[in-house]
């Protein structure tokens, strides 16, 4: 099993119910294929750059999953049959990439840590310091 991202983009879609309807229909056909479903991030209406199909606009989502390598075309294709799905396209995870991302990630938690203590220091000395004064 590897991991892959897909992109997803509905136009024509009204409310927001319907949106959580046409996730659940994509999650739905990763596990059919005996995939998982890691996580679904909504992203939201976006205007396209230029009108598609005479379509200006289109709800994005994102959804991270496993599956095996060999389901991803059949995948693909199962999508295209379904006219809800305005454009997919699924990217394979780089293991390498995601690692390094997450190395950066935390060193910049430690760094703004270590900046937020340097700053509770730095008030609390000028606090200790006016008091001295009065």
């Amino acid at each position: 099993m590897k991991k892959y991202d897909a992109m997803y983009i509905f136009a024509n879609v009204a409310k927001e119910d319907s949106i959580d309807g046409l996730v659940e229909k994509a999650s739905n056909e990763i596990t059919r294929l005996n995939g998982k479903v890691l996580n679904t991030t909504v992203l939201g209406k976006k205007s396209f750059a230029r009108t598609m199909q005479k379509k200006e606009s289109g709800v994005y989502v994102k959804i991270r999953f496993e599956i095996d390598p060999a389901q991803v075309a059949l995948l693909q294709s199962r999508y295209h049959l379904l006219e809800e799905f305005f454009r997919v396209q699924i990217l394979t995870v780089d293991a390498r990439r995601e690692a390094a991302i997450i190395k950066q990630t935390e060193e910049q938690k430690v760094r703004d840590a270590a900046k937020a203590a340097a700053m509770e220091r730095d008030a609390q000395a000028d606090a200790e310091g006016n008091a001295d004064e009065v």
